[in-house]
């Protein structure tokens, strides 16, 4: 299927009582096929039902690990991937950091599918302790630093 829009969503949220960011990644299926198989260097692929061994947690995960960088206060954050289910046309990913008492900065990079598409926008939305703070990350500029508003 192909769409006229490249675009993937993510939400970050802070959880207070679990002490973590929960992160929400809804990417095209088909895009991240294609970037999959570009950095497989496979001719063909099927990220929902994988040949060769592979999983398709594996592939998704070690693509994510690759383009979707997050530092809090100037730090790289180990991002745990926990799952990912189809849903239509997209990929829903789920992620945590984990023991985030608190920050000052969180940059956050995703360069997500921008291998292949050129005009891919990656949205972000985030929210900690306050208001939600979106960005538009692009192939000229994938990182932007959230910084929450002091009370």
């Amino acid at each position: 299927m192909l769409h006229p829009v490249h675009v993937s969503v993510t939400e970050v949220n802070y959880s207070e009582k679990d002490k973590a960011l929960q992160i929400t990644s809804r990417i095209f299926i088909d895009d991240l096929e294609l970037s999959i198989q570009k950095q497989l260097g496979q001719e063909t692929l099927d990220i929902l039902k994988p040949k060769n061994g592979l999983t398709t947690n594996q592939m998704v995960s070690d693509y994510l690990r690759k383009h979707f960088l997050v530092k809090i206060d100037g730090k790289p954050a180990k991002i745990r991937f926990l799952a990912q289910e189809a849903e239509d046309a997209a990929i829903i990913c789920y992620l945590e950091i984990e023991n985030v008492k608190k920050l000052k900065t969180l940059e956050v990079t995703i360069d997500l599918i921008q291998e292949i598409h050129a005009d891919q926008s990656n949205l972000v939305h985030i929210t900690y302790r306050g208001p939600v703070k979106s960005y538009r990350l692009v192939r000229e500029k994938p990182t932007e630093i959230f910084r929450p508003e002091t009370k």
